[in-house]
């Protein structure tokens, strides 16, 4: 287990301020899943909350970005994002096709009513916070 310093922009709390209230617990719970999940990784001992196109965003040395959000658009859901150039998503599609929801190649979305599958998703959360040394594994080494 790392001490892990994280680094949180004030741009930041607004967002989380304006979700609606049944969404904001999800969103404070995803965030809280991918603080937890970089602390406990070897080598993670900085992490960067800042805002990316306005959303919530992770960044870790030698990792991928990853962002989450919840869209009025889509009021029943809410998703993580991973790079779209990054085999990230493509390769969760292949691991974890009966367990998550996709997004093209940049999304794993997820119901608000739903339950989150959270050790499958930890597993993702540890390959974007490590992309960049793990992104030559086959699937990842997931």
């Amino acid at each position: 287990m790392s001490d892990l310093k994280v680094k949180i922009s004030p741009d930041v709390a607004p967002v989380f301020d304006n979700y609606p209230d049944h969404v904001r617990d999800k969103m404070t719970h995803l965030r809280n899943l991918i603080v937890d999940t970089a602390s406990a990784i070897d080598g993670i001992t900085s992490l960067e909350e800042t805002l990316k196109w306005g959303e919530p965003s992770y960044l870790a040395k030698k990792g991928s970005t990853i962002r989450i959000d919840w869209k009025k658009k889509k009021p029943d859901q809410y998703a993580i994002y991973f790079s779209c150039s990054s085999r990230l998503v493509e390769t969760f599609r292949i691991v974890y096709r009966d367990t998550f929801e996709f997004e093209g190649n940049r999304a794993i979305v997820f119901q608000l009513n739903d339950p989150l599958p959270k050790d499958e998703l930890k597993k993702c959360l540890i390959a974007g916070l490590t992309y960049h040394k793990i992104k030559q594994l086959p699937l990842l080494g997931l």
